[in-house]
């Protein structure tokens, strides 16, 4: 029994965070189902305050920007410092995996989407730098082979933020935290489409009432409009989603000169170094 809860231990997906803040974390991945799988060790969270690495008796982990500008950098040899700790942490636990993501929240970076959340997900947990001030030193990038990752084209005061989310996004589709096996598969960008709205009681809400299709309990019938909606709200207001997807289901030509539907692959929203974002 021992062994085998260590071995459980070991293979927990882990979200490790080196922040300036650790103090903003579980935040609000300790509330409703991620707390509650948290809780039930699901999954596990460790905050690293990157000062710890510092050298100083202040604890300085930035500096000026070389050639100059305002704000202020963080130092490339604190970062590695602290991220070498954090691997070390882990490589003390017998069994953990080594080759987990490391990853920088920037505004600069890929834009995440919901299949390589889905990547994250099913992987061992990542490595997520959060910067602040004016970003990070480019070399500790390059030298530590951060993923740089954004939420979308807006920058946020630190990447806190933006490693909350991303963890939320990859701990709901973690085995056993969702109640329903589909609920993660049914929404929006899981086909590369926005999700279809949604009706519940009261039938009739300030004169608007749910569609009558819905209350039918036809279910081919209910589950062609819910395939409408989804391709009429993705065209109205993701013309970009769209048009991948329509490359996507463009009829690929064969060597015998048939015709057979193109693969469709789950196609994600697109979210854009200040420091998120």
């Amino acid at each position: 029994m021992a062994a085998e809860k260590k071995t459980s231990e070991a293979q927990i997906w882990r979200a490790t965070v080196l922040t300036l803040f650790p103090e903003m974390f579980p935040g609000p991945l300790g509330v409703s189902l991620a707390g509650k799988a948290l809780a039930s060790r699901l999954w596990a969270l460790e905050a690293r305050d990157i000062r710890d690495s510092a050298t100083d008796r202040h604890r300085s982990v930035d500096d000026t920007p070389a050639g100059g500008g305002p704000g202020m950098v963080l130092r490339a040899d604190v970062l590695a410092a602290a991220i070498d700790a954090a691997d070390g942490a882990l490589d003390s636990q017998k069994d953990r995996p080594k080759d987990r993501p490391r990853l920088l929240m920037s505004p600069r970076g890929r834009p995440l989407t919901q299949s390589r959340v889905a990547e994250l997900a099913a992987g061992p947990g990542p490595m997520i730098v959060c910067g602040r001030f004016e970003g990070i030193d480019q070399r500790v990038i390059e030298a530590r082979g951060l993923e740089e990752v954004s939420l979308g084209d807006y920058v946020l005061s630190g990447g806190e933020i933006a490693a909350l989310a991303l963890i939320d996004a990859c701990v709901r589709l973690l085995p056993g935290v969702m109640g329903k096996l589909d609920s993660g598969a049914d929404e929006s960008f899981s086909d590369g489409l926005l999700e279809y709205p949604q009706y519940t009681r009261p039938q009739e809400f300030e004169g608007r009432p749910i569609p009558e299709i819905l209350l039918s309990g036809d279910h081919a019938r209910v589950a062609a409009w819910r395939q409408a909606e989804a391709e009429a709200l993705t065209k109205a207001r993701r013309p970009d989603l769209w048009a991948a997807r329509q490359v996507q289901t463009r009829p690929v030509q064969t060597r015998l000169g048939q015709t057979r539907p193109a693969q469709t692959r789950p196609r994600q929203k697109r979210p854009k170094n200040t420091t998120e974002g």
